[in-house]
């Protein structure tokens, strides 16, 4: 069984075509990257499979259950827009949060006392909310996401308002999370987070989806290579070199994309003649790369 199948979908405002047909269907225990540039249709995509909104056309299940509100405890939500109740104690809004999912009381508390301990936030557990800092109230949002254990897990900007100490502690609990197989979501714009984390991926822009499906096998296809060379000396032997597309020089350090079939041994002899190579190496694409080009090909209307 798919954990969420997402099938034809479409959502129109005015005259607005937030999404347009978009599909895709993510396995248990995959952390799956959907991506795009602002307004793409992530968020909209999101709060219909969410059921805060609903589909023109199309359908959506959760764990094979197409009615989504009865589907609602397998789901844990964080949204980019935080908010959590100010006035409330940590405890208790925990607490609250976790019966709204129908937590039994006693597993609730057993959990929340795990979670604050594990997050360093067991001393603020009778602290109102609002006397916490945006990074102790963002891990607090977290916990009340993950509570309930849910077999799906969707998380918009979750690093947001992180410091690097927590952002790390929060993709260790996400990798330990899909190890037990739970199945995640992540939509991000920072797209180095995503290519570590990301098993599979869905990128969006203006409503549809333009690649779709597991990130190795997308840059496999994707058939451009890129060439990191450091060196001493002068290289501008790169500018003219038919095994190059284009570069960036960067003081001595030169990032440049290849040209289709390049012959990547003469292009290291002719390095070789002009300057001292401290390093030469030939990488696939980053998944940066691969957004911005599939993106402004999109924008432009033509295709890779």
């Amino acid at each position: 069984m798919q954990v969420l199948e997402v099938e034809n979908i479409n959502k129109q405002f005015g005259q607005l075509k937030a999404v347009q047909d978009v599909s895709f269907s993510i396995g248990e225990g995959v952390i799956f990257g959907l991506l795009g540039p602002n307004g793409a249709g992530k968020t909209t995509t999101i709060r219909m499979i969410m059921n805060i909104i609903i589909p023109d056309s199309g359908r959506i299940s959760v764990m094979g259950q197409s009615n989504l509100r009865k589907a609602s405890d397998y789901i844990g939500y964080l949204p980019e827009e935080r908010g959590i109740y100010r006035k409330m104690k940590v405890g208790d809004v925990l607490y609250f949060l976790s019966r709204l999912k129908s937590m039994k009381g006693h597993d609730a508390r057993e959990a929340i006392d795990g979670w604050l301990q594990q997050l360093d936030l067991t001393e603020w557990k009778d602290k109102k909310v609002e006397e916490l800092s945006k990074g102790m109230q963002q891990k607090l949002q977290f916990i009340g996401t993950i509570l309930h254990k849910p077999k799906l897990l969707i998380l918009d900007e979750p690093f947001m308002g992180l410091d690097p100490i927590n952002t790390n502690i929060i993709k260790n609990i996400l990798l330990d999370l899909k190890k037990s197989g739970t199945t995640i979501i992540f939509s991000t714009h920072l797209m180095e987070n995503a290519e570590k984390l990301c098993q599979e991926i869905f990128l969006i822009n203006k409503g549809r989806g333009l690649i779709s499906g597991k990130l190795a096998d997308i840059k496999k296809h994707y058939g451009k290579q890129n060439l990191f060379l450091e060196y001493e000396g002068n290289a501008d032997f790169i500018k003219s070199s038919k095994e190059v597309k284009k570069a960036d020089h960067f003081g001595n350090v030169i990032e440049a994309q290849l040209s289709k079939d390049a012959d990547t041994q003469a292009l290291l002899k002719e390095a070789v003649k002009h300057c001292v190579i401290k390093r030469f190496e030939i990488k696939e694409p980053s998944l940066n790369d691969i957004f911005i080009d599939t993106v402004t090909q999109s924008e432009k209307g033509g295709n890779r």
